[in-house]
């Protein structure tokens, strides 16, 4: 539920997200009493597809979205009980992504609303993470999120819906690429992120290991992960050959030095909101995939506790990319729009690679003819 001052509108609305290796689709419905219930959210991972390749492969997803998306969508309105015409709208991820997912999901959700007769609702996929909060915890704006995915790792101040500011990013890798990589390099399985964890929590020695903490010596909150993947590959060619609990205590080694990074520059952005909002508690959301990861929202919620601040985490299943936030950010958008006078219908809205929620921040990622990484 959200802090509303008025009774909103209810409103159904289905999304579709396809922008990575999920093929997903989800309604979600909003009461009028301002209640949100996530009435379906079906989500199929594409992993096993990709697991051979150690990462995704954009050709292959974007032929596995084409043969499930239709089954799928589908799916998630029969599990929902809701015909077309109770929806109000059509909402899917228009990007960033890969372009080819992020194609198929929009020309998808633009056939869908084409006729159905509903409007159609183009979703920034970081503003679906952005948002997600919103959607499960009682949360007003603005508030501080740190989005940790394997493409995004940055700061950002969220002030309104489309309102975002950005205060720090990482500078190379993202933290999400930077556990694919590391369980790649040590022979885990594919997604790397949930390998790595597995393999740190069998550790014997956890600190056996000594690694770096990139850019806990310099001020500022921007993050650099590329370096300690580095560190992590010249350190595992050291003691080769490699044994199970070698694996594990690097593992370890890793996710520690990837949690005190992230606790210490968090610690500091919530000191750049608290600048900003004197007057506001202090609230500090984590999303995307890496939020799942135990290790790093144990951190979090000890350094957001030391600093007198709420730490918001939705589910884990609501942390990697789905389409339940798609929907709802679909519905924050139209009433957003509705409490401006304003109707939404984004059918001639473009597939995009590229589409930094703050548009204003300077590219740290490099920029060309699609537009900003980040």
């Amino acid at each position: 539920m959200i802090s509303q001052s008025s009774a909103p509108a209810p409103l159904t609305v289905l999304g579709i997200e396809t922008s990575c290796d999920e093929t997903a689709a989800a309604v979600v419905r909003l009461d009028a009493d301002g209640r949100a219930h996530v009435l379906s959210n079906i989500i199929r991972s594409q992993a096993s597809e990709h697991a051979a390749f150690g990462g995704v492969v954009p050709e292959i997803a974007a032929r596995a979205h084409i043969s499930l998306l239709d089954r799928i969508v589908q799916s998630a309105m029969e599990e929902a009980d809701t015909g077309w015409d109770d929806l109000d709208a059509v909402a899917a991820t228009a990007g960033p992504g890969l372009i080819g997912g992020v194609i198929v999901g929009l020309m998808t959700a633009k056939a869908v609303a084409m006729a159905a007769g509903k409007p159609l609702v183009a979703v920034n996929h970081l503003e679906g993470h952005a948002l997600t909060a919103r959607l499960t915890e009682d949360l007003a704006f603005p508030y501080l999120l740190l989005l940790v995915s394997g493409g995004h790792t940055q700061f950002l101040l969220v002030e309104g819906v489309g309102a975002y500011r950005r205060l720090g990013s990482t500078i190379d890798d993202a933290v999400g690429e930077a556990f694919d990589k590391t369980a790649k390099l040590l022979g885990l399985a594919y997604p790397g992120g949930p390998a790595v964890e597995q393999a740190a929590a069998a550790s014997v020695d956890p600190t056996r290991f000594a690694l770096p903490r990139p850019m806990l010596d310099r001020p500022g909150i921007d993050m650099s992960f590329a370096g300690l993947k580095t560190a992590v590959r010249t350190t595992a060619h050291a003691a080769a050959p490699l044994s199970p609990a070698d694996v594990g205590d690097l593992c370890a080694a890793f996710q520690s030095a990837v949690a005190d990074v992230i606790g210490e520059k968090s610690r500091r952005a919530l000191s750049l909101f608290s600048e900003a909002y004197p007057d506001t508690p202090p609230v500090l959301v984590v999303a995307g995939g890496v939020a799942a990861n135990g290790a790093i929202r144990q951190r979090l919620s000890q350094m957001a506790s030391e600093a007198g601040a709420r730490l918001a985490a939705p589910p884990a299943r609501l942390c990697t990319d789905n389409a339940a936030m798609i929907a709802w950010a679909g519905i924050e958008r139209l009433r957003d729009a509705a409490a401006r006078g304003e109707r939404i219908d984004d059918r001639a809205v473009p597939p995009r690679p590229r589409w930094p929620l703050d548009a204003n921040a300077a590219a740290l990622l490099g920029s060309g003819r699609k537009g900003a990484k980040a």
